[in-house]
């Protein structure tokens, strides 16, 4: 990659990159094509977690074992590296958050919030305290700059793109971020490792929240906010009593595994979670369809635009929609729509922005029309 492409008006020779630093393939493949155009790399990684915790922790992002990779890397490249401790931040704008919202039945993103705290709010604070002429991640997404003004595109490689978790950076984040994989697949990346010799080239990608690495949230929300552990009712739309549950904070919104409801005429879905009444409200899958969703808390890098298509999961497709103030509405009814997710809103490849899911509202005129 050329230093033409890291879009920095001034020579390499004179230019500073800041790149961000996970420990895993896709930053470390960043870092390499930064260091190769000539210009001054200096390597980050945030620790995450308190000392004790880092070093028991393996296959999440900023921890222990991933903090000395991106160290070994960052040698191999012979480039600085700096580790910042951003533990508490992390824990209050993140981890906490993400108790809060199981605690009220919403269906968290903390890797949005991530993105929009820690890893670009104050990295990008820090990279220009260095005076850098670019922030660099490994981030699945485009930058492309159009009429003079940046845009942020899906990444090339569709099965890979993060766009979904980027809709809450700003246009003054996006004037010195750069992403250069987003235009490679994953297996490109991996094979740019290996032949650079990369300690990381085979190295696991992530599956769980970085701070759940054993995929147990329950288990750590329940430490967080014991409350949500109470045992409380299943109820159908009706309000009949069907069953019982060992806490809500085992449920989200669509969830069907671990209701264990018998007899039932239909498979059973959690509909909505009542967390005040310790209560489940559940029905059948049509119960799920969503006509339209109130959003707040609205990040624009587009243009405010009422057809738009939007994607209310990382792994869902978009689909067509109309924004009209704060809502959105689907063309068509939508499944797994649910409070404390992102709504992000896409012209195209190209991102307009997104919100917080608050309420939503169901497609069809049944008893659980008021659905929330």
């Amino acid at each position: 990659m050329t230093f033409s492409a890291f879009q920095i008006d001034k020579p390499a020779s004179s230019a500073r990159i800041v790149v961000a630093m996970s420990g895993g393939v896709d930053s470390s493949v960043a870092a390499m094509l930064a260091a190769r155009t000539g210009a001054e790399v200096v390597g980050v990684t945030l620790q995450l977690y308190d000392h004790g915790e880092a070093v028991k922790r393996s296959g999440a992002c900023c921890a222990g074992q991933d903090i000395y990779d991106a160290a070994q890397v960052c040698e191999k490249l012979g480039i600085a590296h700096y580790v910042l401790d951003y533990e508490s931040r992390f824990r209050s704008g993140v981890i906490e958050r993400f108790a809060d919202d199981y605690a009220r039945g919403r269906t968290p993103v903390p890797c949005s919030l991530c993105n929009q705290g820690v890893k670009f709010t104050d990295l990008h604070a820090f990279a220009r305290e260095l005076g850098a002429d670019a922030l660099v991640t490994g981030h699945y997404v485009r930058r492309v700059v159009r009429a003079g003004k940046a845009e942020l595109h899906k990444g090339r490689d569709a099965a890979r793109d993060q766009s979904y978790f980027l809709y809450g950076t700003t246009a003054e984040q996006l004037d010195l971020l750069r992403f250069p994989i987003g235009e490679l697949p994953k297996s490109e990346v991996r094979a740019l490792a290996a032949q650079a010799g990369l300690v990381v080239a085979a190295k696991p990608d992530s599956q769980d929240i970085c701070f759940v690495p054993d995929g147990d949230y329950a288990g750590l929300v329940k430490r967080l906010r014991p409350e949500t552990e109470a045992p409380g009712d299943i109820v159908d739309l009706g309000g009949r009593l069907l069953g019982r549950h060992p806490g809500v904070v085992h449920y989200t919104v669509g969830q069907r595994r671990g209701l264990e409801l018998g007899g039932q005429a239909e498979p059973l879905y959690v509909v909505r979670i009542e967390p005040d009444a310790r209560r489940l409200v559940v029905g059948p899958k049509a119960a799920l369809a969503v006509s339209e969703a109130s959003v707040s808390d609205w990040n624009w890098l587009g243009e405010d635009q009422s057809k738009v298509e939007v994607k209310v999961r990382s792994l869902s497709r978009p689909v067509p929609a109309t924004r009209e103030g704060d809502r959105i509405r689907f063309h068509q009814p939508e499944f797994g729509v649910a409070p404390g997710q992102a709504a992000v809103l896409y012209d195209g490849d190209r991102l307009l922005g997104g919100g917080w899911i608050e309420e939503t509202v169901a497609a069809a005129h049944l008893p659980y029309s008021d659905v929330a």
